[in-house]
């Protein structure tokens, strides 16, 4: 009977003591991953899990480290495991739906983000990348809906105002567009994309001379920004902007545009 008992302790303290090493490990995966040490995240996350097989968490962060390096059929196992192991953890699907859209499964990230927002109906993230595949499957409307609900539980996420102004451009309401873009600009006025698809958007409207400041402000901003130089340059031409308008064009030549050449040959000869 003592042995048994002895047994039984020597069990448990081992089983203690993996668990603790597993947690060690687990910790330092996290402080490499965000060090974007994603290799060495990996390695400490596959040591927690042979000390403890049933480390959900260890399981879903590996599986963001291997999103985070493309392995997204990796990351997509790894996150099955989990989702295996601890069926009501929200985060979970949602990493699951955002490695499924880079795979250009957005049926399934759908579905992911959905089961998402069902275990937290306030997952402001959830909601804009459920829009976001809803966007990839030309569902504009319930893509913008989604975007909606985001912003109303987040309304600091200038990517959410932005995928929602690119929604509503894809529907021809370019004025919404255009109030969504100057909200993400108002939110984080240094990105280059935020002024160019203003810009497009103005373009629609034939505000050819605000369409060229956004441009401008986007190339000031990113100086490679072939698109920017191609369409300031047809903003010019049709501003009888001819010479600079052909300068641009050229320069998007320059810089790898692949439309720019025939744009040329077509305003500039």
């Amino acid at each position: 009977m003592r042995k048994t008992i002895a047994l039984i302790l020597a069990l448990i303290s081992t089983s203690t003591c993996n668990s603790q090493t597993a947690i060690e490990y687990y910790n330092r995966g996290n402080a490499k991953g965000s060090l974007q040490d994603y290799r060495g995240a990996i390695a400490d996350y596959i040591e927690a899990i042979e000390l403890k097989p049933d480390y959900s968490k260890a399981y879903n962060n590996r599986g963001i480290a291997k999103k985070s390096l493309q392995d997204y059929i990796g990351a997509i196992a790894d996150f099955n495991k989990s989702i295996e192991l601890d069926p009501d953890d929200p985060t979970t699907y949602f990493n699951r739906g955002v490695a499924k859209a880079r795979l250009q499964d957005y049926r399934g990230a759908i579905v992911d983000n959905t089961k998402a927002i069902e275990l937290k109906p306030d997952y402001a993230d959830a909601y804009m990348n459920r829009g976001g595949a809803k966007g990839s499957l030309q569902d504009n409307r319930g893509a913008i809906a989604d975007f909606t609900k985001s912003i109303e539980i987040k309304p600091d996420n200038p990517n959410t105002y932005f995928n929602r102004g690119f929604a509503k451009y894809e529907l021809q309401d370019y004025i919404g567009a255009i109030s969504d873009f100057n909200k993400a600009i108002e939110l984080d006025p240094g990105n280059p994309k935020f002024y160019y698809y203003r810009g497009i958007a103005k373009a629609k409207l034939q505000d050819y001379r605000g369409a060229n400041a956004d441009y401008s402000k986007s190339i000031e901003l990113k100086p490679d920004f072939a698109y920017s130089y191609f369409n300031r340059g047809l903003s010019k031409i049709k501003l009888g902007q001819k010479d600079n308008g052909c300068l641009d064009l050229s320069k998007a030549g320059e810089l790898g545009s692949s439309e720019a050449y025939d744009a040329i040959k077509e305003f500039c000869n």
